[in-house]
């Protein structure tokens, strides 16, 4: 991702968010997508909070997908026949938890309220949207999702053509809600 980002001209600096040097910057805003769950909750809030201008605000955000259920069926028997120890295996077998409820909203409000008065009163937003993908749109992205990165190539490639039959199956493309929920908390002004 650095890589893509540098080619299309945007600065790019590598570390732990945690251990990132920023060098006397302050921003006015800290925004993490689909990734905060790899940051130490508390460590993290504090870091925020020691980079931010007063009334800054941090927002991170997750997208919660839920697919219709001939979907989840059909991916699901994918998975457990090719990759059965797979985190999607494990997605596509169970129903979707409660959104409010995640553990990724749950320990990030935790670490902004743990991290010693640094912030106001976390809140957490919620928007649902929906896409329609194309089979080609799915199978470019899934490789990208979660553990697919570690699937020997056989079977990841068997995974591609077999999702890729399935979307054919139900007419080429379908509709896939989300949520999308955020927690958000601003730095006092003073």
């Amino acid at each position: 991702m650095a890589d893509f980002a540098r080619a299309h001209g945007t600065e790019i600096e590598i570390a732990r968010f945690e251990e990132w040097d920023a060098a006397d910057r302050r921003f006015d805003g800290i925004i993490s997508g689909q990734a905060w769950h790899w940051v130490d909750p508390e460590a993290g809030a504090a870091k925020a909070a020691s980079v931010l201008r007063p009334s800054g605000r941090f927002a991170a955000f997750w997208n919660v997908a839920e697919p219709p259920a001939e979907v989840r069926e059909a991916f699901r028997k994918i998975y457990v026949e090719v990759v059965p120890d797979a985190l999607a295996t494990r997605a596509y077998s169970m129903p979707a938890p409660p959104v409010s409820s995640s553990p990724l909203l749950t320990k990030t409000i935790e670490g902004i309220r743990k991290a010693g008065g640094l912030f106001g009163e976390p809140e957490q937003w919620q928007f649902e949207w929906e896409y329609v993908y194309s089979k080609d749109e799915w199978l470019d992205q899934l490789p990208t999702q979660g553990d697919h990165g570690q699937f020997e190539p056989e079977k990841l490639e068997r995974v591609l053509t077999e999702v890729g039959a399935a979307i054919d199956a139900m007419g080429g493309s379908f509709d896939m809600k989300y949520t999308a929920v955020a927690v958000t908390a601003t730095r006092p002004a003073s």
